[in-house]
């Protein structure tokens, strides 16, 4: 007996509602971290974090209703608009944050404390997002559209932000209260901020590009001989 198609779009939805739930302890964990720590870019990814969680569970949010709803094709692109603007919103409140506390604390801040936590978290963000990252840009390259094309751009910001909290807080914890790690500590804060600002432009302009195409529901067996059929 022929099975039924399988549903392309319950993986990507499975894999938004991942990375939602891998992201919401993220803001608790680097929060502590932040008390535990004075340390510039502790701070910035604790509340790139925070406001990136709010991203993503906009993302899941909208393509679960494009999935079970299936709105009129104006509709679905008004919603997939709002995915990509959240995404770059949350990306260009991060990046002013980021740069703005860097400028105020400058040269004269010595970043120090127990920086452990914050990098543990780091380590394990990089392999995470490194993975979505992959696997976001698999889904886009299968169907191009806004919201798959928005967290892609989401989760390769957050490997390189990833990468330059690791790299500042290993020099915190490697020679704390020396010159070079609090130029090194203000240096990642700003390249994170410079990064995550042009990511941000790049997600908005992401938000005027093609709608995504979500398929419908397979709910019909093809006949004998035929593969079953979705609109794509």
């Amino acid at each position: 007996m022929p099975r039924p198609t399988p549903d392309p779009d319950a993986r990507r939805e499975r894999t938004l509602l991942v990375a939602l739930l891998l992201s919401a302890w993220a803001p608790f964990v680097t929060g502590w971290a932040v008390v535990l720590s004075q340390s510039t870019t502790q701070v910035a990814d604790f509340v790139r974090r925070t406001v990136e969680l709010g991203a993503v569970t906009v993302a899941w949010a909208v393509f679960r209703r494009l999935r079970r709803r299936e709105p009129a094709p104006a509709e679905a692109a008004r919603l997939e608009r709002i995915a990509a603007w959240a995404v770059g919103g949350a990306l260009a409140i991060s990046g002013a944050v980021t740069l703005l506390l860097a400028l105020r604390r400058g040269a004269g801040f010595a970043p120090g404390g127990d920086v452990r936590l914050g990098l543990l978290v780091a380590v394990l963000g990089l392999a995470t997002n490194g993975w979505f990252w992959r696997r976001y840009a698999v889904f886009a390259r299968e169907r191009p559209g806004r919201l798959m094309e928005g967290q892609r751009t989401l989760y390769r910001a957050k490997v390189v932000v990833d990468a330059c909290v690791i790299a500042a807080l290993a020099s915190v914890a490697l020679a704390p209260g020396r010159p070079v790690t609090r130029w090194v500590d203000l240096a990642g804060s700003v390249a994170v901020a410079l990064y995550l600002l042009w990511s941000a432009a790049r997600a908005v302009a992401g938000g005027r590009g093609p709608a995504a195409a979500v398929a419908a529901p397979a709910d019909t067996v093809a006949p004998q001989g035929h593969a079953a059929t979705r609109r794509g």
